[in-house]
């Protein structure tokens, strides 16, 4: 049964932090992934996992900077990762199923955000090649994994940026229109929303559910890629130190990482999934036009563009129909 893109009414919201959204659980015994997991969003999130008990394994593609960052932690493991490069995340997912271990908990937080207009040697726009192709290809991997675990929750970084749709499914990697690299971002997000809505659909019936997030505005390493004046326009003045003050409206990466957290573990999401979350919560449905920077727009979650956007994933990545196998239902 799909579940409601409706509130939960949670009691949380966007002050809410992750280790707010974790007390009292204890996630002994349980392995999650984090890709991204030593920076950002991505380290609050592997700090609250594994400060609860969980196996954490880091994807990263600066390994050293890694074991640095992640030093002080216990329960923490660091594999090599680029989502950029296939090669790289084929030799990740086989390196983790050496281990022959069930994977609980898999957070594709890593992302790529507002770079110039680049294309990797597939010809893919690097936005959707990272970001939604990338984590595709991760997740087709440990396919088995997942089911292994038999109660198993993946999270999708989404952003609002989503609002900038819908996606066009005729030039995904921007040969034929004008480079926008906001749309195009957006138009990613959007994908990896779309995703977590066909996963869902696919892994209910074994045991695997999953989510959309919009972890909230925060400012991180990923506005790098923007100009003073784009800054500016948002209210935020870089630093000559690289670290940037705004006017407010941004979360702390701790309360960045709340949503992920509480799709990960809530049990109020039990035998739910396929839905966009944000501030510790389902997300409301809102107009396509609606300027909120909130709530999510009916394209991000649209059962058809989900399907259409998992075959073509498939398609572009070689990865045979099936592997991860369409609902009987």
């Amino acid at each position: 049964m799909m579940t409601e893109q409706k509130p939960l009414h949670s009691g949380f919201g966007p002050d809410t932090t992750a280790h707010e959204v974790l007390a009292g659980h204890d996630l002994s015994g349980k392995v999650a992934i984090v890709t991204g997991g030593h920076s950002g969003i991505g380290l609050e999130t592997t700090r609250a996992l594994a400060g609860a008990g969980a196996t954490v394994i880091v994807g990263a593609r600066d390994v050293n900077k890694a074991h640095e960052v992640l030093a002080p932690l216990k329960n923490v493991e660091v594999i090599k990762l680029d989502l950029a490069n296939p090669s790289s995340i084929d030799a990740f997912n086989a390196v983790f199923r050496s281990s022959d271990r069930a994977l609980d908990l898999l957070i594709l937080n890593a992302g790529v955000c507002f770079p110039a207009m680049t294309h990797d040697d597939r010809g893919f726009d690097t936005h959707f090649a990272t970001n939604s192709l990338g984590h595709f290809q991760l997740t087709a991997g440990l396919w088995e994994s997942l089911k292994q675990s038999g109660n198993a929750r993946v999270v999708s970084y989404s952003s609002i940026g989503h609002m900038s749709g819908p996606i066009d499914f005729d030039d995904l990697h921007f040969t034929m229109r004008p480079y926008n690299k906001f749309v195009s971002y957006g138009e990613s997000k959007i994908a990896c929303s779309l995703f977590a809505i066909e996963l869902d659909k696919r892994g209910r019936e074994h045991g695997v559910r999953a989510f959309a997030v919009h972890p909230g505005a925060i400012l991180s390493g990923l506005s790098r890629n923007m100009s003073n004046e784009e800054l500016a326009a948002w209210g935020v003045r870089r630093n000559e130190d690289g670290t940037y003050t705004s006017s407010g409206g941004f979360k702390t990466a701790e309360q960045g990482a709340a949503t992920a957290i509480w799709c990960a573990v809530s049990p109020m999401l039990n035998d739910k999934g396929g839905v966009y979350c944000e501030d510790g919560d389902i997300a409301e449905i809102v107009s396509a036009d609606s300027q909120l920077h909130r709530g999510v727009r009916p394209w991000a979650i649209d059962p058809a563009s989900a399907e259409k956007l998992w075959t073509i994933s498939e398609e572009l990545l070689h990865i045979p129909h099936g592997t991860i196998p369409a609902s009987r239902d």
